[in-house]
């Protein structure tokens, strides 16, 4: 049952990241938890995610300029990262999940409505620290790096290949620093290392699939697929930290 539950947690979530650019870990991780502890889904999970964002960046030119324009969104990330990882092996991932899957329902909420949360993006400067700062630690703790940071690119209003770039970036940055992370805590084992690799391999195919729907999608499919996408890992998380 471990096994089936995996699988499925993993091939569903790599389609979905195919299509959107992001959700793997933010639906893998509270499926995968279904069956074993949030430790060992975050640990299994993080090869699979740093395997398809580096195919991601190399399907995209552009890599310097996303590098510059985000670089201290990314190096907060790394710290957050660090620090929330540290709290995983001390605290329940529970009000964790609920705030974050709160946070986004109420994202979602304003942009289906007539009012549009953009940021003006002379403000980018000012928000790039604490977002990167947010967006590593929330990661740390419940393993969904992504649904900070799709809330703060699509409020920037980036455009398709601009928003697919930077996500890919800032995942393969904070998945690396995650990975020195629950190594050096003790989370990570040669054991859970060689699932990680199993995963990464169910992953890869679904995950291709998903990017052929992303190629097909518009501008304007693709924002309103990101909200959606958005809304329905926002009650999952709420559902999964309350049941």
């Amino acid at each position: 049952m471990t096994a089936i539950v995996g699988a499925l947690a993993v091939v569903g979530a790599a389609f979905v990241k195919g299509a959107v650019a992001f959700g793997f870990p933010t639906i893998a991780t509270p499926l995968f938890a279904l069956v074993v502890d949030v430790r060992t889904a975050v640990a299994i999970l993080i090869l699979p995610n740093l395997v398809m964002d580096a195919i991601q960046i190399l399907r995209r030119p552009g890599l310097l300029g996303t590098l510059r324009r985000h670089a201290v969104l990314y190096a907060l990330g790394i710290v957050g990262t660090f620090l929330g990882t540290y709290w995983l092996t001390r605290i329940s991932d529970r009000q964790a999940l609920l705030v974050l899957g709160a946070f986004v329902l109420i994202f979602v909420a304003i942009n289906a409505s007539r009012l549009s949360l953009r940021v003006n993006p002379a403000w980018e400067r000012y928000l790039a620290a604490p977002a990167g700062l947010l967006a590593g630690v929330m990661g740390g703790i419940t393993n969904a790096h992504g649904t900070p940071l799709v809330l703060y690119f699509y409020a920037l209003g980036l455009d398709k290949a601009e928003f697919v770039r930077a996500i890919a970036v800032a995942f393969i940055v904070y998945k690396a620093a995650q990975l020195v992370a629950v190594i050096q805590v003790g989370i990570m084992t040669r054991h859970l290392f060689g699932l990680s690799v199993l995963a990464t391999l169910a992953a890869l195919g679904a995950f291709w699939l998903g990017l052929r729907v992303q190629d097909r999608m518009n501008q304007r499919t693709f924002n309103r697929v990101v909200l959606t996408v958005l809304a329905v890992l926002g009650g999952f998380l709420v559902f999964r930290a309350t049941r």
